[in-house]
């Protein structure tokens, strides 16, 4: 099943739901367990019945959900097919019906709460590294590539965040390698970065916000605040 791009997501109109990342989140309040089992064992019939299902977190109130395909295909600029993780039509679909779901059992999104993390390593040499990340991170060397055209370490049973690589790194830069994305709704992102400069930080570079917004904590660690604005609808 193809991928789909940022603006047939927005155009998709979810307004429940947030692409962070690879994949559409969404947060739903529950009032106890017992109510957040029952939401999630309706989720679970509703995705039997198309053989598709989300990852679920239940945690002390709310549920969250990621959808994501994990055999989408992107075409590059050549033409050649890749097997990646994205989102597809399939999860547009599920996502629409756990709306119905959650609306039947009296629940409230919060879609403004999400957030994914993931982990960014500059260096030119992402295939002789990766292997040793995959290893570390996943305790798998198919990691390195899964779910990805390059070399980026994904974990299939999502334990860990994944693990790109910049390979415009300058090898003879004596800067800080690695470092952490937060991806946040578009709608929190200068939110976040107010709630970052409040508490010490400082913004280094914010030409390609709000998409990306890199901010460094007082000893200059840096870190960077992520929102996709291509896939942003009107909720």
């Amino acid at each position: 099943m193809d991928m789909l791009r940022g603006p047939q997501i927005a155009e998709a109109d979810l307004t429940d739901w947030r692409k962070l990342a690879q994949g559409l989140h969404a947060r739903y309040l529950t009032d106890g367990f017992g109510a957040a089992v029952r939401f999630v064992t309706a989720i679970g019939e509703a995705g039997d019945a198309i053989g598709h299902h989300p990852r679920v977190s239940i945690g002390t109130g709310h549920v969250d959900l990621e959808l994501v395909t994990g055999d989408a295909i992107y075409r590059d600029d050549e033409g050649t097919e890749h097997v990646v993780e994205w989102v597809t039509q399939q999860d547009i679909d599920l996502a629409r019906r756990i709306t119905d779901i959650a609306a039947d059992h009296g629940l409230t999104a919060d879609p403004a709460s999400v957030s994914e993390v993931e982990l960014g390593l500059d260096t030119s040499r992402s295939a002789t590294v990766a292997p040793v990340w995959a290893a570390l991170l996943t305790g798998d060397a198919d990691s390195q590539g899964r779910g990805s055209p390059g070399d980026e370490v994904r974990d299939a049973t999502g334990r860990v965040p994944n693990l790109w690589f910049d390979d415009s790194a300058d090898e003879g830069a004596s800067h800080q390698r690695l470092h952490v994305e937060v991806y946040v709704p578009l709608e929190v992102v200068e939110e976040r970065i107010a709630a970052a400069v409040a508490a010490g930080g400082t913004v280094v570079d914010d030409t390609q916000s709000p998409g990306l917004t890199v901010l460094a904590d007082p000893d200059g660690n840096t870190g960077v605040v992520c929102a996709d604005v291509s896939a942003a609808g009107r909720g």
